[in-house]
C-alpha cells in the first residue's frame, strides 16, 4: 500500500510541474559588454597646481535581460533586469534611494541585481495592453531619449498603416503610503500622452506625439525644499518625427516644442513665467558600397538671462540616449561611468545643451540652461561585411550664454571608432576621441586656462 501511495504521489508531482510547465513559455533576450576606458584628464581646468594633472584607466560592465513569460498566446508577463553594473575591482556606490538613469532600481542596488520592468503584456481585440512598471521617456527618434522605468498605462491600436497610441505615466507620488507619511493630497507628477503613427513602407514611417505634464510634486504646502518654494509646472510637448529609408539614403528627423507655465505660490522667487522651449534634430546617412556618408544637425533652445517672465530653455535636452561624440556630448559611456568634466563657473559637460546649475531653484526656472547647436560631419568604410571604420568631425556652440560665462563655444571633437563583428551576437569596438575643449568653459574670465581632452575606449558587447 506505501509502495502503491508513493507511486501515485510521485505521479501526481510529475503532473503537477509537468502543468506548470507547460502553461508558461519563457523567452531571454539582453545583452552584455565588458569595456575599457582612458580618460586624459578628469577635470577641463588648467589650474597649474596639481588638481588637473589626474587621468582616470577603468574597466567596467554590465548585464541586462529581459524575460517574457508567455501565459498564452496575446498574453505574457514582461521583466528585465540589470546586474553586476561596476568598475572591475573599484569601490562600491553607496547605498542611496535615488534611481539612476534608464533603471528602476539605485547605482548601488545594479551593482548586484535591480529590477527595472514588471508589466503585462495583453494583445486583445480591441488593442494591445500595457500595465505595470515600463520603459518611460523615449519617443521617436533616439534623440532627446532619457528612458526610465516608470509606472504606466499604455493602450495601442493598429488599423491599416495607422497606430494610435495612448497611455498614463505616474512619475512620482508623494500621496500617503505606508511608506510615506505625509499631511496632503496629490503631489503626484503625471503624464498624458496620445500619438499617432503612420507607417508609409517597411522603410518609412511618420508620427506626432503630444503629451501633457501636470507636475504638482511642489504644490502649495507640500514643498519643504528649500530655495525651490511653492510651484506647480504644467506644459505641453508636441513631438513630431520622421523615419525614412529610400534608395541609398537614410533620414531621421524630430522636433520637440514644449509650451505651458510655471506657476509660483507664496514664495520669494520671480513671479509666474510661461514655457517655451524647442528642440530639432536631422540625420541623414547616404551609402555607397563598402562607403558611407552622414551628417546631423541638432538645436536645443537656452534661457534667454534677459527674459525673467519666459522660460526658453530648461526643460529639453539633447537626452542620455543620443551619444553623437565620444567626449564632449556623451552620456552613457563618457558621464555615467567617468563623471563631470567640469570647467570654471557652472560649466560642465553632460548630454547636448544640458549645463546643469547647482540649485534646485535654477533648474526650476531653467536659468544658466544654455542650450546647443551642434554639427557633425562623419565618413566611414566597411571594407569587409565585418568590420565598420568611421572618422567624425563635430562643433557645438551654445544658444544662449548664462550670466557666469563670458563665451559661447563648446569646441570641436574629432572621433575614430572601429567595429568588428566577431559573430552575429558578439562585437568588438575601438575608439578615441580628442576634443578642443571651446572657450564656454573658461566661465567668468577669459583669463583661465583650459585643457584639451582626449579618451580611449574599447568595448566587447554581446547580445542574445
Amino acid at each position: 500500500m506505501k509502495r502503491f501511495w508513493l507511486v501515485l504521489l510521485s505521479l501526481g508531482l510529475v503532473l503537477a510541474f509537468s502543468a506548470s510547465a507547460m502553461a508558461v513559455d519563457v523567452k531571454f533576450s539582453g545583452s552584455f559588454y565588458a569595456a575599457g576606458m582612458y580618460l586624459d584628464k578628469t577635470t577641463l581646468r588648467n589650474t597649474n597646481d596639481g588638481s588637473d594633472n589626474v587621468s582616470t584607466a577603468f574597466y567596467f560592465q554590465r548585464l541586462r535581460v529581459q524575460t517574457d513569460f508567455i501565459v498564452s498566446p496575446g498574453l505574457k508577463l514582461v521583466t528585465r533586469f540589470d546586474a553586476m553594473e561596476r568598475a572591475w575591482g573599484a569601490p562600491r556606490s553607496t547605498a542611496i534611494t535615488t534611481a539612476q538613469v534608464d533603471s528602476a532600481g539605485t547605482a548601488a542596488e545594479s551593482e548586484n541585481i535591480a529590477i527595472d520592468w514588471a508589466y503585462i503584456n495583453y494583445a486583445s481585440p480591441i488593442g494591445t495592453f500595457d500595465v505595470g512598471i515600463m520603459n518611460s521617456g523615449a519617443t521617436g527618434t533616439i534623440f532627446g531619449n532619457s528612458p526610465i522605468p516608470a509606472g504606466r498605462i499604455k493602450y495601442s491600436y493598429t488599423i491599416g498603416a495607422a497606430t494610435i497610441n495612448a497611455d498614463i505615466t505616474k512619475v512620482k507620488d508623494k500621496s500617503l503610503t505606508a511608506k510615506n507619511a505625509v499631511t496632503y493630497t496629490d503631489a503626484d507628477n503625471d503624464q498624458y500622452a496620445v500619438e499617432g503613427v503612420f507607417t508609409i513602407t517597411k522603410d518609412a514611417k511618420v508620427g506626432m506625439k503630444v503629451t501633457y505634464y501636470n507636475y504638482d510634486e511642489f504644490s502649495p504646502g507640500k514643498s519643504t525644499d528649500s530655495p525651490v518654494g511653492n510651484f506647480k509646472k504644467k506644459y505641453f510637448l508636441f513631438t513630431p518625427y520622421a523615419i525614412i529609408k529610400t534608395g541609398p539614403v537614410e533620414i531621421q528627423a524630430e522636433v520637440n516644442y514644449a509650451t505651458g507655465h510655471v506657476r509660483k505660490f507664496g514664495d520669494s522667487l520671480a513671479a509666474d513665467y510661461s514655457l517655451n522651449n524647442l528642440s530639432a534634430f536631422v540625420d541623414a546617412t547616404a551609402t555607397f558600397g563598402p562607403v558611407y556618408f552622414g551628417g546631423t544637425f541638432a538645436y536645443i533652445s537656452g534661457d534667454d538671462p534677459g527674459t525673467t517672465d519666459k522660460q526658453e530653455g530648461g526643460t529639453l535636452n539633447g537626452g542620455n540616449d543620443w551619444n553623437p561624440t565620444l567626449i564632449m556630448f556623451n552620456y552613457y559611456d563618457r558621464t555615467y561611468w567617468a563623471g563631470n568634466l567640469n570647467g570654471y563657473n557652472t560649466s560642465n559637460a553632460g548630454p547636448m545643451g544640458n549645463d546643469p546649475v547647482t540649485t534646485l531653484a535654477g533648474a526650476v526656472s531653467g536659468a544658466g540652461f544654455p542650450g546647443a547647436w551642434f554639427g557633425q560631419g562623419r565618413i566611414g568604410v566597411r571594407p569587409i561585411a565585418a568590420l565598420d571604420i568611421m572618422a567624425s568631425l563635430s562643433y557645438a556652440t551654445a544658444d544662449q550664454k548664462p550670466a557666469t560665462i563670458l563665451n559661447s563655444v563648446f569646441g570641436w571633437e574629432v572621433d575614430i571608432t572601429g567595429t568588428y563583428k566577431i559573430t552575429n551576437n558578439l562585437s568588438y569596438m575601438m575608439g578615441v576621441g580628442y576634443w578642443f575643449v571651446g572657450d564656454y568653459y573658461k566661465g567668468s574670465s577669459n583669463d583661465n586656462s583650459l585643457r584639451n581632452e582626449y579618451m580611449l575606449i574599447n568595448k566587447l558587447t554581446l547580445t542574445f
